[in-house]
Order: structure tokens, then C-alpha cells, then sequence
């Protein structure tokens, strides 16, 4: 049997191929209906908006998922996994306004809503192609003919039974309270939105510290004079001073009355702030005085002076009356009498501030309580409207209604307005200017601070009042958090700290979405919402359609065709669900008064929540999905970190209501791909990389192995395209050369796997160790597998193809199959590496899909004894316990260790690896030790090039150790007495060495003084011999004989002029097994090198004769330390 044989590593080229062959011969399908009768294991796909373009984020996300997927298909489980489409919410509805040139409110005016949603349904699935040739390419392996699609009518009728079922647990409520806005995108956010990385930004605001004049009759005796007191109250969003009707302050904190100047004005004025905070507010620009003489403001002096004349306690100002900040903003129209005077609450506090909270209950959730809690509660700032409507000052584009003066008709944030009408003056400066000449601002001044913005449109949001509708997670999440301890997150911090303190304090779902293209709530309403009517499914609606046209408060039946209890698809797709139909459908109520649909859409995060059901129509089709548990729950989802407030939760909460259930059993939780200097990345910073790029340069496999074994999943990763080119170089690199080789001397001995093959009991040591390596390998990597550690098993395949198989192995073993005919040895040389890189190629196949099946099909094309037509058929590898030789790999270790100590030494030391050495000494701390080096020994010698090794006990003082101070962690510790240490250090015993050597504490006293030292704390080194170099790791010291005599110097060239021959032989195109004559000019130190070496220098070049001639017409030079000579090669025909 011949094995393929490659020029050169083209991972992209392996990966197009593969692709091919995998897509001809349906691998994929396969690969489900070989376990079809197996064990389910269940997959969920968190599905991705295709209105946009994938990026090398999505590699990383999408490698994870598709990892532990093909490997429990090599575990034998039958593995669906669909694919998926999230095909609604703002990126959609924002492109294609930004395309049609619209803004919402155009919506309905200059384009119907219908054609807006046709625009929509357009819009969204314009880059499926993209993705699913990413999809292919990096070889996710996903159903992607059979999607779900969250926009079909399916999908929809199962997101309203959802939601039924939460209602009639009366678990969704309509509330009328401050919530998360978002005026460039219209429409309330819920607090998990409000949650999403990168939402919280730090900015730099003008803050005002305002004067609230107070209403001298409203004073206590104690405050009565006849100057005007003003409170002062401090607040980031000067632009909610309008709106303020209410100063809150704590009954716990006392506070001060004082005289001073006002900054801008210069005029005397009568504060009152906390105690506490008034060296914080009267800061260096004042000056505290003792008398009211003292209180004048001189042009000569630099600092206000500030006098305290009062004290009182917080709980005597309850009830004091003050004027409105703002002149012309309008009373609240209802309650008016109950505004604009001090209530108390627990929040304030003396952290910062004042200790007087402004309050505006419009625009704030933690104003709104507090002003409901007082006694009587306090109104908000609502005004009427032409149409007669409450509403506050500033409308849902977050702009100030026309009717206030100075800012009337400005957007309250900069933000809002478009880069070329962007203001020079933001309004809150506006507004703190006008204070400022009303006598109404004490301090204005800049302060950063995180404030969140719109995860969709990056624009700053606000808390607004809206009428929406809730579904109330504070009443379970007790429950939540319990069932949330019966998932495995990956890793296990994510789901114990970060998902579980979420959810214990999860606030009430805002539904409601006050937008066009997404799915309709199913709640019908009469005009005075007397009645409530929560439509569960199609079937549902037809029946009260039937009623409504009998009661004639419809004329026309909006689901006319349409066949109830018909499941197929084309039934389905004769009707439309979304806002275009449905808010034309008039219902009946029980009492017979039409009922209008409630406007609003709900939260584009509920119709990923419910797509374990959705996606198989549950409870109208395939009920056994998930009552039976055929589908439900998942037994794996992956995502990134920051679903934790987004789809894994939304899963989790809804599961938890409807079916008391979790929703996922293990899940990877993967961070941030990154830059290579840790920056987040953009097109604006031109720091974006190309998926696309990147796999037709390096290839997926190259891509997927960096991304995987760079750093754990859940850690961001520094993307960095020279480790995709270091990966494919070493790991891949190395694992084609190693099969290059094989299948080299294979070919040439025609070895066959399918004859004998000799037992693993016969076979010579090396072998054994090797096999022994490698089933230790696949127990580790089957056991990172089943815990989810992708990075673990990726790191343990590169170091035993690296290290152990290439370095190790292949190395020591090469002359086993240069030489010779097929032997036992040679065939037990063979059945290893075969085995060896059949076992790797199935371990590494869910990491690396592409190579993997290269290597297999390379393999075992004419293998009789494997069936499967690819390596994702076959079954994972099981680890043999009886070819586990634990004490085999121990003494193997010994003999790598040293190898290594002494090849580190002839580097350092610029001593080639073909010059031999005289001797190698090894200290030994026992006779079992020694026993395990003696047996490895021969191999130690070949591998590092020495004559002999010499065992002494490591007691016999031959090696000197001394101990010298680890600085960095010492010095600080100790300081000045450090240099004591060290003189201390050189007298230490040979016991209280190895007492340090072997980990444990040591006690030193100098002059009474008592000093513990560990390991960590100090150096332990060796002092050389002459002539002799000592080199140690924490498990063995060695020491080298580097003097070379002549004897050793001539070998040393010999085995040189043998490499630079054996080069010029494949440079010259000739095959490994082709004998020559190799023709050379004379040189005397190759002469004399030719007396002890010729016959091994002629066996060693498969040359027949060496022959000098003093004049070469044509040859090579060959020139090196004392030898130069030119040299021809000859090939000897057979």
C-alpha cells in the first residue's frame, strides 16, 4: 500500500478539499444517522442576526460550539443541532430606517408600517449566505438547510402560548413606572439590556450644586430669621432641574446653616447642607471664619469666607416648602399642592453631595419611590399636552417641550442631535448658566461618571416614564437561583457569582417595546381596561375572530384561508403575525365591548428565550420534545460572557416559569476576542480582522487551534495573527513532517497495516513508552473533553505531538527506519507511528475537523480493519489501561530531563550537539532512582552525544550547591537586614540545603533574631567544576564535561561532514535510498578525521567510495571549522 505524500503544510488548501469531501459524501448527515438510535445529546444554537456581518469573534464562539458537539458524536451520541436566526429587534429596524432615510415617527406617515416590516423581513436575511459560508468554512457543523427562523408564524404562535402561560400565572402585569429609555432608538430597554458589556460609560458631565429658595413659613422655629435660606442640592443631570418636585434628605444626618457669598453672583446668601459634607462643598476656594464681623467679601481676598450660624437635626426639616428651581416650568397638574417640599429617605447619605437629594420622580426610579413613599406622596412633573395627554417635560425623543423657554425644542443630551447640528452648548450648560445669573447655582463644575447608554444605538439613555407591560421576576428568584445551582457553567465562577447575584436581584422584565418589526404581544384590551383578553394561539385567535365578526366589531376575518389544526408549513405561511396585521384584528370582550391590541411589540430577547419550543412548534407540534425530555433541556449552549444577561438568562427565566425547569445543563461562557494589545476591535480603529482573511491565509484549523489553546474560552483573548502563523508552523508543521516521514520510509518498505503487527508486549522499549504516552494522552483528553476544557485537551495533543512523538520519539528512532530491511523492529517502528498518528488524528478531530480528516484518510485509505468512510464516524479513542507503563515514563522522564539539562548546557555554552563528550555525571538520591537512569541510560548517551554517564550520591559534596537570596521577594520583606541574610546564606549546612531543596522551611537565628525561609524565597545553584558545567532542574542536577580532546574533536567533524553532506544529497534531488560516490578534493584535517571514521562516514552517506582527487571540474564546497573541500556526488545506478 502506498500513503499520500505532500510537498509542503497547505492547511487552506487541506481545508477547501476537505469541505468538498465532506459535502459529496454528506458526512454530516451521516454522522447523525449513524447514532440515530443512540442517546441524544441535545444542542442549542443561540442564533445570531444575519442583518450584519460576521466577524473573527464569531470563529471563536462558533469553534467552541462545534468542538464538544463532534466530539459526543465520536462518543457515540446522536447530535442534532439546528440552526437559528434572530430576526427581529432594533439593528434590524435602525438599518433599515438609516436605509430608507426615515426616522421612526415617519413611520405609519411617510411609509405604511407594512411596507416598513416588508422592509425589515428584507433587511434580515441579507447576509445569511455570508454566514453560512463562515458556518461551512471554519467547519461548524449546524443544520443550516432547516432553521428556525424567529419572524416565521410557527415561531411567533409558540411565543404567544409562552407568554399565555406566564399570564395566567399571573406573572405579567402592566405598570405605569421609570424605566430605561431609549430615544434614538424609541423604545424602553429592560434592566438585562441595560446590563450588556460596554454599556456603562465613563463621562464627563457638568454637575451643579443648586439653591432651592425656601418658603419662610414653612420653617421650623429654629430656622426662622429674615434672610432667605436656600437648600443646596447636587445632581449630574442639571437637565432634570425643571421637572424637580421634591428635596429628599435623611432624619439620621445632621445638618448646618450658613453664611457666605454666592461665587457667580457675589451675593450673600443662607445655605443649608449635612454637616458631614460641608468641607467637601466649601472646598480650598473658601475660608471658614469665627464672627459675623468677619463675613465681607473684599476684592483682595481670594477665598469666599463662610460662617456656620446653625445647627439642626434631619428629622426637624420634614415638610419645609421651598420654590421652583426653574420659573416657567409648569406645576404637576395633579396633586400640585403635594410638590416641591422635603421628604425623607434611607438612600441619602454622606458620601457625596450635600446630603439633600434632588429629586424629579419623571425621571428617576429611585425619585419615584421615594416620592411615593412620602406622606402624602409627591407628583411628578406631568403637564398636558394639546391633546389633553400627561406627559413630562421631555418627550420620547428626549427633547424639552416647546413651551419652557431658553431650552424648549433642545434635545437634553448633545448626543441626540447629528454630528453637523450638534450644539456648541450642551442644554445642561444652558441650564447652569441661567442659574447661575438667577442666583440659583452655588457650584458648577466637571465630573466624570459612569452613565449608560443605548446597547444598540451607543447613545446615552434616559429614565423615563412609560406604561409598560412586566413580567415579574422578583416574585421567583428564589427559584431561579435555585435551579440555577443544578447547571454546570463553564466556568464555575460565571454561574456562582456572576449569573446567581443577577439573579437574586433581578428586577421585573420591561416587555413592552414601543417599536414596528418584531413580535406583537397577544394582549387584547377593551378602551377602558376593564377587560383583558391574552391570546394563546392561533386556534385561540380564529375562535375570537368568529365573535368579534358576529358582534360586528370587525368586518373581514384576517385569517381567511387559514386552517386550524393544519401544521403544514404552507398553512402557516398564508398569514402574518406581526404588527401590520394583528393591530387591525378587533376582539370582543365577554361583555361585548371591542377590545384593541396593546401597541407594543415585546423584547427582541424573548424571542431567543423561547427557542427551545419555538423551534419545534411546541405544544402544537412535537409535544414529546420536550414533555418527554426528547429535546428539553439542553445539554450544551455556548455563548459569550455576556449572555449572562442576555439569552442565558432569558432561557433560564423563562424555563423556570413555564416548566419549573432549567433550560441548559453545561454551558461555556467564552470572553472577548480582542487585539493584539488588548484593545477592543473596531473598523474605526482599523484594528478589525477578517474572518474571511484569516481562514483562506492559515486555514480554519490553524484558526481554531490558536484560538482555542491560546487561552481558556472564557478569558478575553489577544488575538494575534502571528500565533495563527506560530500554530500552523509548530504544531501543524510538526505533525505533517512527522507523517511526511512515515509515510516517506513506509512507501519505501511498503509497509502494509493491514499484515502482521507486532504485539505491544514484544515491542522494544521506546515503543512501549511512546504507546504508554499515548494512552495517557487520550485519558487526559477525554477527561478535558467531558469537563469542557476544549484548551486543556488542545495543549495536551500539541505537547505530545511536539515533545514526546516528534522530538522525543521520531528523533531517537529515525535510524530504526532508515536502516535495513522490514524487520521486527523496524515493523514494531512502524505499527507505533501508525498508531500514534491514528490515535492523535481522532483525538484532535473535534479541535482540528479539517486536518484531522486529512491525516485519517492518509492513514487508512487501504486500512481493512477501519470502516468508517471519515474520522468524524469513528469512535473516540479509549485509553488501554494495560499498555500504561507508569514506570516506564517515569525513567523516560528522567532521560528527557537530562537530556535537556545537557543540551541547555551545550548551548549556553556554543557547543554543537555532534560534538561528543567524554562524561556525564548524575547525583542520585537513591538506589531506585539510579536503577531508573542506569536503564535509560544508553539512550541519554545517544541523545546528548557523550561517551558515558557516572553515577555519585548526591551526599558525596562532588556538586557543591550554595543558596543564594531571591531579591524580589526578600528584599522587600526584609529590607535592611537582607545583606545579613546573605552572608548567612553561605554558611548554611548541606542538610539545611537540601532540607530547602526538597520544599521544606528552614530556621536561621542571627544574633537572636529569628528568620523563616522557604523555598520560594531563595536560589538554590550549583558551583561549577573546571571543566565541568552543572545545570539542575527541581528534580535532578547534572553535571557536563566540556573538554574536548582530539580524539573527540575528530569525531565531532565527522559526524559535521556527514549533516553537510546528507544536505547536499536532498539538495541535489536524490532519494534517501540512492548510493553514491562521493568525489572530494584532499584536506589534511579530513584525512586525518578519515583514519578512525571512514567507514562510518561512507555507511552513514550510502557511499560506495570516497575518493580524493586534487581537481574537481564541478562539486560543492563544503567548508567548516578547519575543514574545506569541494565535494561531488555521485549516484551509483542500480
Amino acid at each position: 500500500m502506498a500513503f499520500n505524500n505532500y510537498k509542503q503544510l497547505e492547511l487552506n488548501i487541506i481545508a477547501s478539499e476537505i469541505l468538498t469531501f465532506w459535502e459529496k459524501e454528506k458526512i454530516f448527515d451521516k454522522s447523525i444517522k449513524l447514532n440515530r438510535n443512540s442517546t441524544p445529546y441535545i444542542f442549542y444554537e443561540g442564533p445570531p442576526s444575519a442583518n450584519g456581518l460576521p466577524g473573527i469573534h464569531h470563529v471563536m464562539a462558533r469553534t467552541i460550539k462545534d468542538i464538544f458537539c463532534r466530539y459526543k458524536t465520536q462518543k457515540g451520541f446522536k447530535v442534532e443541532r439546528k440552526a437559528g436566526w434572530d430576526t427581529h429587534g432594533l439593528p434590524v429596524e435602525l438599518g433599515v430606517e438609516k436605509e430608507l432615510n426615515i426616522t421612526k415617527e415617519d413611520i405609519g406617515d411617510k411609509i405604511s408600517i407594512e411596507k416598513y416590516n416588508n422592509a425589515c423581513k428584507d433587511a434580515v436575511m441579507r447576509y445569511t449566505d455570508v454566514w453560512n459560508d463562515l458556518t461551512k468554512k471554519i467547519g461548524f457543523w449546524v443544520d443550516m438547510d432547516n432553521p428556525y427562523v424567529t419572524y416565521k408564524t410557527k415561531y411567533i404562535e409558540t411565543v404567544w402560548w409562552l407568554l399565555k402561560e406566564i399570564y395566567d400565572k399571573d406573572l405579567i402585569y402592566k405598570g405605569y413606572s421609570v424605566q430605561p429609555y431609549s430615544p434614538k432608538a424609541g423604545t424602553g430597554l429592560s434592566s438585562h439590556e441595560l446590563n450588556q458589556p460596554g454599556t456603562y460609560k465613563d463621562v464627563s458631565d457638568v454637575s451643579i450644586t443648586a439653591m432651592f429658595k425656601v418658603l419662610n413659613s414653612s420653617l421650623p422655629k429654629e430656622l426662622k430669621t429674615d434672610s432667605d435660606l436656600f437648600f443646596l442640592a447636587w445632581t449630574t443631570t442639571p437637565w432634570t432641574l425643571p421637572s424637580n418636585t421634591a428635596l429628599t434628605f435623611s432624619k439620621k444626618i445632621k445638618y448646618v446653616v450658613i453664611d457666605t457669598f454666592n461665587l457667580y453672583t457675589k451675593k450673600p446668601i443662607r445655605v443649608l447642607l449635612a454637616k458631614k459634607l460641608m468641607s467637601k462643598v466649601f472646598d480650598n476656594t473658601f475660608i471658614q471664619i469665627d464672627s459675623p464681623e468677619e463675613l465681607s467679601l473684599k476684592s483682595t481676598e481670594k477665598k469666599f469666607p463662610f460662617l456656620i450660624v446653625n445647627e439642626i437635626e434631619g428629622n426637624k426639616l420634614i415638610g419645609i416648602k421651598y420654590e421652583k428651581i426653574w420659573e416657567d416650568a409648569p406645576p404637576p397638574h395633579d396633586n400640585r399642592e403635594n410638590a416641591y417640599r422635603l421628604i425623607s429617605g434611607d438612600f441619602v447619605t454622606t458620601d457625596e453631595g450635600t446630603g439633600i437629594v434632588h429629586t424629579a420622580p419623571t425621571f428617576g426610579a429611585d425619585d419615584a419611590l421615594a416620592a411615593s413613599k412620602a406622606n402624602p406622596p409627591v407628583p411628578p412633573l406631568l403637564t398636558k399636552d394639546k391633546n389633553g395627554e400627561l406627559v413630562p417635560l421631555v418627550n420620547l425623543q428626549g427633547k424639552f417641550i416647546e413651551s419652557l423657554k431658553i431650552i424648549g425644542g433642545k434635545y437634553v443630551k448633545n448626543e441626540y442631535y447629528d454630528d453637523d447640528q450638534r450644539p456648541e452648548k450642551s442644554v445642561d450648560v444652558e441650564i447652569c448658566i441661567h442659574l447661575k445669573e438667577k442666583n440659583r447655582a452655588f457650584k458648577v463644575e466637571k465630573y466624570i461618571h459612569s452613565y449608560p447608554n443605548c446597547w444598540r444605538t451607543d447613545k446615552p439613555i434616559l429614565y423615563y416614564p412609560l406604561d409598560s407591560w412586566f413580567i415579574g421576576v422578583s416574585k421567583i428568584r428564589k427559584k431561579l437561583v435555585s435551579l440555577n445551582s443544578q447547571i454546570n457553567w463553564i466556568p464555575k465562577s460565571t454561574g456562582d457569582k456572576r449569573f446567581s447575584n443577577w439573579l437574586s436581584s433581578a428586577n421585573d422584565w420591561n416587555l413592552s417595546r414601543s417599536r414596528y418589526w418584531g413580535i406583537p404581544l397577544p394582549i387584547w384590551r377593551t378602551i377602558d381596561k376593564s377587560e383583558t383578553k391574552v391570546i394563546g394561539s392561533l386556534k385561540e385567535l380564529k375562535n375570537e375572530i368568529i365573535i368579534s365578526l358576529k358582534n360586528k366589531h370587525i368586518d373581514f376575518d384576517p385569517l381567511k384561508g387559514f386552517e386550524v389544526d393544519n401544521m403544514n408549513n404552507a398553512n402557516y405561511d398564508k398569514i402574518d403575525l406581526h404588527k401590520d396585521t394583528v393591530d387591525k384584528i378587533i376582539l370582543s370582550s365577554d361583555k361585548g365591548k371591542p377590545m384593541y391590541r396593546e401597541k407594543d411589540l415585546i423584547d427582541v430577547w424573548f424571542d431567543s428565550g423561547a427557542m427551545p419550543y419555538a423551534q419545534v412548534h411546541y405544544p402544537f407540534e412535537n409535544k414529546d420534545f420536550i414533555d418527554k425530555k426528547k429535546f428539553f433541556p439542553a445539554d450544551y449552549i455556548a455563548e459569550g460572557v455576556d449572555q449572562t444577561r442576555g439569552w442565558f438568562y432569558t432561557l433560564h427565566v423563562i424555563s423556570t416559569i413555564v416548566f419549573d425547569s432549567i433550560s441548559y445543563k453545561n454551558v461555556v461562557s467564552n470572553g472577548l476576542v480582542l487585539d493584539k494589545n488588548g484593545q477592543k476591535m473596531s473598523k474605526r480603529l482599523g484594528n478589525s480582522i477578517d474572518p474571511f482573511e484569516t481562514i483562506s491565509k492559515y486555514g480554519p484549523d490553524a484558526t481554531r487551534w490558536y484560538m482555542i489553546s491560546n487561552s481558556n474560552p472564557w478569558e478575553n483573548l489577544k488575538f494575534d495573527i502571528d500565533g495563527v502563523n506560530e500554530v500552523s508552523r509548530k504544531f501543524f508543521g510538526t505533525l505533517f513532517n512527522t507523517y511526511t516521514f512515515f509515510a516517506i520510509y513506509a512507501n519505501i518498505d511498503d509497509f502494509d497495516v493491514n499484515r502482521q503487527n507486532i504485539p505491544n508486549a514484544k515491542r522494544p522499549e521506546i515503543d512501549r513508552w511512546i504507546i504508554s504516552e499515548l494512552n495517557h494522552l487520550i485519558k487526559e483528553v477525554e477527561e478535558a473533553f467531558d469537563k469542557y476544557d476544549a484548551t486543556k485537551a488542545a495543549r495536551n495533543i500539541s505537547t505530545f505531538v511536539n515533545d514526546l512523538l516528534s522530538n522525543w520519539y521520531v528523533r531517537l528512532s529515525r535510524r530504526r527506519f532508515w536502516k535495513g530491511a522490514l524487520s521486527d523492529d523496524k515493523l514494531s517502528a512502524y505499527n507505533t507511528l501508525f498508531e500514534c498518528l491514528d490515535k492523535v488524528c481522532r483525538l484532535m478531530a473535534p479541535l482540528a475537523p479539517f486536518f484531522a480528516e486529512r491525516l485519517f484518510l492518509d492513514l487508512n485509505k487501504e486500512n481493512k480493519l477501519e470502516f468508517k468512510d471519515s474520522v468524524h464516524l469513528t469512535i473516540f479513542p479509549t485509553s488501554n489501561p494495560e499498555h500504561r507503563d507508569i514506570e516506564l515514563e517515569n525513567k523516560m522522564n528522567y532521560a528527557r530531563d537530562i537530556s535537556s539539562l545537557a543540551l541547555s548546557i551545550r548551548k549556553k555554552n556554543q557547543i554543537k550537539v555532534r560534538q561528543p563528550l567524554s562524561k556525564l555525571i548524575v547525583p542520585v538520591k537513591s538506589i531506585l532512582e539510579k536503577k531508573s537512569i542506569e536503564s535509560v541510560s544508553k539512550l541519554i548517551c545517544t541523545e546528548i552525544n557523550v561517551k558515558k554517564i557516572e553515577f555519585i550520591d548526591d551526599s558525596s559534596g562532588i556538586i557543591v550547591k550554595y543558596v543564594k537570596p531571591n531579591l524580589k521577594i526578600l528584599g522587600p520583606k526584609y529590607g535592611k537586614d537582607i545583606n545579613v541574610l546573605k552572608n548567612k546564606f553561605k554558611t548554611l549546612t548541606r542538610n539545611q540545603i537540601d532540607e530547602l531543596e526538597k520544599g521544606q522551611d528552614i530556621s536561621i537565628n542571627i544574633s537572636g533574631k529569628k528568620f523563616n525561609i522557604s523555598t520560594s524565597e531563595v536560589i538554590i545553584d550549583y558551583k561549577d567544576i573546571e571543566g565541568w558545567i552543572v545545570a539542575s532542574n527541581s528534580r535532578i542536577t547534572i553535571s557536563l564535561d566540556t573538554r574536548i580532546n582530539e580524539s573527540l574533536f575528530n569525531e565531532g567533524l565527522s559526524r559535521e561532514f556527514i549533516n553537510r553532506l546528507q544536505n547536499l544529497r536532498k539538495q541535489s534531488g536524490f532519494e534517501v535510498t540512492d548510493k553514491i560516490i562521493l568525489y572530494l578534493t584532499p584536506d589534511k584535517t579530513l584525512e586525518k578525521v578519515f583514519i578512525d571514521h571512514l567507514d562510518y562516514i561512507k555507511n552513514e552517506l550510502l557511499a560506495k567510495e570516497i575518493v580524493i582527487k586534487k581537481d574537481l571540474k564541478k562539486g560543492e564546497i563544503i567548508e567548516f571549522d578547519q575543514i574545506k573541500t569541494f565535494v561531488e556526488l555521485c549516484k551509483i545506478n542500480p
